[in-house]
């Protein structure tokens, strides 16, 4: 992507130097590793794995619950990098990107915060922690990131690259338009209705998610902001963390039944779907 370091955004809170203390976790949010384990576990259990993964408002991830009480905030030794920083400085300034597009794009839009952090931290839904992976929370209406999640998903999932990174932000600030629309809302009452239709529910939540990604990155695109690579890099991210190919790297087969973010086909479908429209209207999953 085609950006300049400038001042950080006003919605970024940087928690790199806290840690929560230990609680109940984030009510349905699981890692790319740990989500890993807890299908391995759950298949081999012949238990349902949504017994443990909940609904889910993440990347591919989930996020989201009840709010607990959390104790004091300690501080911790902060030590950084300089590639650190221009992480930091680079999701910055997609944050305001972002935006500033659905600002022009949704009357009424509301600024989320984005919470950077390591290993824990306080939510509104819980204690985040980093195995959880990104997350949004409605209850506080923040996105909660930690930086080491880049890595994971540059070196174990083979999906490198700046959009690539943008592209998980975008996700979750599209979880935040559900909760602005009332669309979350809806969904919950729906799978409270129809507690079978749970997963089928939980995936069309996170394709609309990703369609919405793809309309940011067709604004962007419209402002000079990409360049040729990035779109694959977007899509190769997409189809990187599907879940059929997260169940496949759990080696116990693929079950579509399980699903609660889509699979890499659909995931790839819905970001490009965004991205080729430019319309929020052309997301509607249902």
């Amino acid at each position: 992507m085609r950006w300049q370091p400038g001042t950080r955004s006003r919605n970024l809170d940087d928690r790199r130097a806290l840690r929560a203390p230990r609680g109940r976790a984030v009510g349905g949010g699981l890692g790319l590793g740990g989500l890993l384990a807890i299908l391995a576990i759950s298949w081999f259990l012949g238990i349902d794995p949504t017994m443990f993964l909940g609904g889910g408002t993440g990347v591919g991830l989930g996020g989201g619950g009840s709010a607990i009480s959390g104790g004091d905030v300690t501080s911790g030794a902060f030590q950084t990098t300089p590639e650190e920083e221009d992480l930091v400085d680079f999701i910055s300034f997609a944050l305001d990107d972002l935006q500033e597009t659905w600002r022009e794009l949704l009357p009424g839009y509301r600024d989320a915060t984005l919470v950077l952090f390591r290993e824990s931290t306080q939510s509104g839904c819980g204690v985040g922690q980093s195995q959880m992976g990104p997350f949004y929370c409605g209850a506080d209406e923040q996105v909660y990131i930690d930086l080491s999640f880049y890595a994971e998903l540059r070196t174990r999932f083979g999906a490198p690259g700046d959009f690539a990174q943008a592209y998980v932000l975008a996700h979750e600030i599209g979880h935040h338009l559900q909760t602005l629309t009332g669309i979350s809302e809806n969904v919950r009452r729906q799978q409270q209705a129809d507690p079978d239709a749970r997963n089928a529910l939980s995936v069309r939540q996170e394709l609309q998610a990703d369609c919405f990604a793809g309309v940011w990155g067709y604004w962007t695109a419209q402002r000079g902001n990409l360049e040729p690579d990035d779109v694959e890099e977007g899509l190769r991210a997409a189809a990187a963390i599907g879940d059929d190919r997260i169940q496949r790297m759990g080696g116990r087969g693929v079950h579509p039944e399980s699903f609660t973010h889509g699979s890499s086909a659909q995931r790839v479908e819905w970001l490009r779907r965004g991205l080729e429209s430019g319309d929020p209207d052309s997301c509607k999953t249902s």
